[in-house]
């Protein structure tokens, strides 16, 4: 397949600037295992799910990943770190024009400077002069999508976090669980549905364009995972008990096909830079809660993988008719995995 077969037209304004006014009041587009559509709200979620089906979350946090500065020369330059590699050391985006040069460094405040180590492909590696994360912390900013137009605000740093996260590293949030409460958690529990955790740290190569035409010849980014034996015997349990493996995003998706690619699923930490395209056969996930993606993005043709590229197409041109909000602060859809 070609990324063109991947392309849609997308009205600006459905391109959501802000979360709804409260967490989990977004809509929710149900696309069954036949591509039949029910459009539903996110509070329905709980009438979709059976007792017994787990819920595989991605408890990733957002840090706050870009940063300024400027070079020994004097000019500015923006980073964004892409993935905290030690303690004091990170891998970063830094789109200058005049790359600075290994040995160099880059001022980022008063006495707080981060050394440039080397280059790696497109990427900067930094030594940081403190540990990395008490520097974002201090003087980041969150990294908000290409695609959200405001500088991003408290509310943001609030909203743009699930309220599960857990272990920082990521530079995007896993956007499907942002619809979550502790309300609709509870709720779920109580049911029957259970929950487990996997941690894959998105990095920004997720809004990266396919530079290439055929799927083929693409290269995704490389992101580190974590799968921990207790959420193994989770899935082992609920296949036992007849339930459903449900992944809330494309990183829990990853993260489980990842860990399974040689076989039965296993726990343990490692990289992936898994490219799931229609044909692929999944081996661990029967349902997944996303969001609606960009055109010709490596998320839209992981979604087409799983639920079918007729039906996907169709399920993305009713949302677009039907006014639906897309992207990270946009609204949801439960995928049946296609038959």
């Amino acid at each position: 397949m070609q990324v063109s077969d991947f392309d849609f037209d997308l009205p600006d304004e459905l391109i959501a600037q802000l979360p709804p006014e409260v967490r989990g009041g977004s809509r929710l587009l149900h696309v069954e295992a036949s591509g039949m559509q029910h459009d539903r709200w996110f509070r329905d979620l709980p009438t979709l799910l059976r007792p017994d089906d787990l819920l595989v979350m991605n408890d990733t946090r957002v840090i706050k990943a870009r940063l300024f500065g400027h070079k020994d020369s004097g000019g500015k330059v923006e980073l964004l770190v892409e993935r905290v590699t030690g303690e004091f050391e990170a891998l970063a985006f830094i789109p200058a024009s005049h790359a600075p040069k290994p040995g160099s460094r880059i001022m980022l405040a008063d006495d707080v400077w981060a050394e440039v180590l080397a280059r790696q492909d497109d990427l900067t590696l930094l030594r940081f002069q403190h540990p990395v994360l008490d520097v974002l912390e201090q003087l980041g900013q969150l990294p908000l999508p290409p695609y959200i137009a405001h500088t991003p605000t408290a509310a943001d740093e609030a909203r743009y976090q699930t309220v599960y996260a857990n272990e920082p590293g990521a530079v995007a949030a896993p956007t499907a669980g942002l619809h979550f409460d502790d309300a609709m958690l509870a709720a779920l529990r109580a049911q029957g549905v259970r929950t487990a955790r996997v941690t894959l740290h998105v990095g920004a190569g997720t809004f990266q364009p396919v530079r290439v035409e055929h799927l083929a010849d693409h290269k995704m980014h490389s992101e580190r995972y974590t799968i921990p034996q207790a959420t193994v015997d989770a899935i082992r349990e609920t296949r036992s008990r007849g339930g459903r493996v449900v992944a809330v995003g494309t990183t829990s998706l990853r993260a489980l096909e990842a860990a399974a690619s040689h076989g039965d699923l296993h726990a343990g930490s490692n990289e992936t830079d898994i490219f799931i395209t229609p044909g692929y056969r999944f081996k661990v996930v029967d349902a997944l809660i996303t969001n609606f993606h960009l055109p010709k993005s490596t998320l839209l043709m992981l979604v087409a993988a799983f639920a079918g590229y007729d039906s996907i197409r169709a399920a993305y041109a009713h949302a677009i008719a039907e006014r639906y909000r897309f992207f990270s602060y946009g609204d949801a859809m439960l995928l049946e995995k296609s038959v």
